[in-house]
This record gives structure tokens, C-alpha cells and sequence, in this order.
């Protein structure tokens, strides 16, 4: 992986660790935050090579601009993001994140000084 590509990885996860338990963000929300406003493919990357980080990164959390678990298949099992999130007492319906909206937290906002 290149250095700048880690870089980003780097500070990507470090935001994702910043959301709250029963909380969601979106890829783009953390791309914008990060001052890369086409980057939310690229949060999508960092967020599939999450699982291995240590502390770990809530890369369940992070789901697409409409709230839905586009991120599921990188959890092994099928279900395994929606149990996460309603473990945390998210309610996850047809693979969309109900209610997300008024769950949605926004980097740039929750984190300006």
C-alpha cells in the first residue's frame, strides 16, 4: 500500500473510531470531513481492510449516504454488520439503517471546533 494511501486509511480510521455506539456515518460524510469530497469510494477501501486494525475500527458504523449495509459482505457472515448495529441498538431494516437520519452523525459537524 502506498504511504499516502495509508495515510488516509490511517486518519479514516481514526474518525470511525469516533462515532458513537448506536450512532451511524457514512462514507462520504468521513471523505468530506477528511477534505476529500470524492473520496467516499475510497473510505469504502479503508473500511474493507478495517477488520484487522488494532485498536479496533467500528467499521460497521459506516454505511452508504441512504443508510443502507452496503459493507455487508466484508463481515464474513451475511448478517454479522446488522448484528453488530442492532447490538448497539440500531433497528436495521432490508439491509437500511431505520430511523438514520436522526442516527446519522456527521464528522464535520460533531467534531468542529
Amino acid at each position: 500500500m502506498q504511504k499516502r494511501q495509508q495515510d488516509f486509511f490511517s486518519d479514516v480510521y481514526e474518525v470511525a473510531r469516533l462515532i458513537p455506539k448506536g450512532r451511524v456515518s457514512s462514507y462520504g460524510a468521513i471523505a468530506k470531513y477528511l477534505g476529500v469530497v470524492s473520496g467516499a469510494r475510497m473510505v469504502g477501501y479503508a473500511m474493507n481492510a478495517a477488520h484487522q486494525q488494532v485498536p479496533p475500527v467500528p467499521a460497521h458504523r459506516v454505511v452508504n449516504r441512504n443508510g443502507l449495509l452496503t459493507g455487508k459482505h466484508h463481515f464474513g457472515a451475511e448478517d454479522e454488520m446488522q448484528k453488530r448495529l442492532e447490538m448497539e441498538g440500531i433497528c436495521v431494516e432490508k439491509d437500511q439503517v431505520v430511523d438514520f437520519k436522526k442516527l446519522f452523525w456527521d464528522p464535520s459537524i460533531d467534531l468542529a471546533l
